[in-house]
């Protein structure tokens, strides 16, 4: 008989915390905590020099728990060994480094954010059962969003002029036949969401995708305090907006809604490069507030007391962390009818959807006049949460997806090592 046994994984991830920009690194970082709570061991691959191209500023790492173990990966010329992996698809400067670590016998290697650690030449790395999670669109997209000339979602390939008017160096990698080659390395693509599995289809990866939710972890519920209480009511109803302040996220077309007759305010928690620009719009609006970056607990008191989580992304959105982040503090999203949003409130009947100005007006009208629709959407949310985005029902799924791929690759010892923990 066999007997449980903790298994090893490996995360390789451009980004990790705090290394990081936003919310793939903190997914991976979870997913890490989250394994070794239940006593597997993680070791986390993530590259420190694409960090610093993009901006970053070196930074202490954050502690981890025991199990896991991080590898960050400099070079002497940051800009170099980035350049390097973005234009030939391969990790140039850290591939004999990257493959040693791999080499180590790990059970399950899930590679992540992986353009600028590698490329998709890293898929062929290391051995075991290989998962890919897509957190954006970066295997069909160079800028990764689906973003054409910076002013509107993509509707179809028009992929060297979008790159060339956005100042970015093209990939001549992705003319070739690379990336079709690597992804047979990889036994599953995960996508956070139905539409991103079917954007990625549209945009020529046939390669099967499989639909497997985000999560947020149980240590930040206990940290949360009792969700039933509100605290102390705000002078004034609010709705919340929480994310990086950017042109893609459409928080001109919130801003605007904010007059004095509405009987609600906007709290936007959050920075970014478009900050002046919206505060220059909110200017002589004081019911439109801007909170500046917050910790996770102030973050939850916030959403907790909202009447909504505001959510009018311009893009096409992977699948929104914030929203697990309102609906396991009971409250609803108003979103616009773009991306995964008509899926997340078609399947949790948490939200209100818009178009156009007119919409998203009398959305957010009707949640201040009835508060009871308030409530009823964002039980709907807390419901939702507990059943498909709670830590123990997603670890679970996922050691389920490793099993059979297990099964199906005759991978009989981890199979039944699985089948022990069950």
């Amino acid at each position: 008989m066999t007997t449980a046994r903790p298994l090893r994984f490996a995360m390789v991830t451009t980004f990790y915390p705090p290394f990081n920009f936003g919310g793939d690194g903190v997914y991976v970082r979870r997913l890490a905590h989250a394994l070794a709570r239940r006593g597997h061991s993680v070791d986390v691959i993530h590259d420190v020099d694409a960090y610093r191209v993009g901006g970053g500023t070196e930074t202490t790492p954050l502690p981890e728990p025991r199990g896991v173990v991080t590898h960050p990966l400099r070079s002497r010329s940051s800009l170099l060994s980035t350049l390097a992996t973005h234009q030939a698809g391969r990790p140039v400067v850290h591939g004999s480094r990257i493959r040693s670590i791999l080499a180590q016998g790990f059970d399950v290697v899930h590679f992540h954010n992986i353009s600028l650690v590698g490329g998709p030449g890293i898929l062929e790395y290391g051995s075991g059962v290989k998962l890919y999670t897509a957190h954006e669109h970066w295997l069909v997209c160079e800028s990764h969003i689906l973003w054409r000339y910076d002013r509107e979602p993509c509707p179809g390939r028009e992929c060297l002029r979008c790159v060339v008017r956005a100042k970015r160096p093209p990939q001549a990698w992705r003319r070739g036949s690379l990336l079709s080659r690597q992804v047979e390395h990889v036994d599953e693509f995960l996508a956070l969401s139905a539409f991103s599995a079917e954007k990625h289809r549209e945009f020529g990866f046939d390669t099967p995708m499989r639909v497997f939710p985000s999560f947020l972890p149980d240590e930040e519920a206990a940290d949360g305090g009792d969700p039933e209480s509100r605290g102390e009511a705000p002078e004034r109803p609010y709705f919340l907006f929480v994310g990086r302040l950017e042109k893609i996220k459409g928080l001109e077309d919130a801003i605007p809604q904010f007059d004095d007759t509405l009987g609600a305010e906007l709290w936007i928690a959050g920075t970014g490069a478009h900050e002046a620009t919206l505060r220059k719009l909110a200017a002589g609006r004081p019911r439109v507030r801007f909170l500046g970056r917050k910790t996770s607990a102030e973050l939850r008191t916030l959403y907790r007391n909202a009447l909504a989580l505001v959510a009018p992304s311009r893009c096409f959105e992977v699948f929104p962390l914030v929203v697990l982040e309102a609906f396991r503090e009971g409250t609803p999203v108003v979103a616009r009818r773009l991306g995964p949003y008509p899926e997340i409130v078609r399947d949790t009947g948490a939200g209100l959807l818009f178009e156009t100005s007119a919409e998203l007006r009398a959305a957010f009208e009707q949640l201040v006049r009835e508060p009871d629709l308030r409530a009823r959407l964002g039980a709907a949310g807390a419901d939702a949460f507990r059943s498909t985005w709670s830590e123990d029902v997603v670890l679970s799924r996922y050691l389920a997806i490793i099993r059979e791929v297990a099964d199906r690759r005759g991978l009989a010892e981890l199979s039944a090592t699985l089948g022990a923990m069950a």
